[in-house]
């Protein structure tokens, strides 16, 4: 029995180990810049590179590439509603 007709799909392990070191080399970014640079650049770089790590594992480690447009939709427009309500829940902080 060929593998990919039990499991529907399988991804290359080549590609999961390419993502890997992605990951790896992204956090090796995060922890440089916290370490080196001023702290609001830090803060900046986790803004940017999070959320693109977070993005990989999405994708390739919980196999959201594979899925229907809908599906990937819905993951996206629920980390958008969560991303708001962090975002009211902090917004307080300024008027106090």
């Amino acid at each position: 029995m060929d593998r990919s007709d039990a499991h529907g799909h399988i991804m290359a392990y080549s590609t999961l180990i390419r993502v890997w070191l992605l990951l790896l080399l992204f956090t090796a970014i995060l922890v440089f810049v916290s370490k080196t640079f001023h702290e609001a650049l830090a803060v900046w770089a986790m803004l940017i590179l999070t959320p693109l790590k977070a993005g990989l594992v999405f994708f390739y480690f919980m196999h959201l590439k594979f899925e229907k447009t809908f599906l990937k939709a819905m993951v996206i427009v629920t980390l958008g509603v969560l991303i708001v309500f962090i975002g009211l829940i902090f917004s307080d902080l300024s008027f106090r």
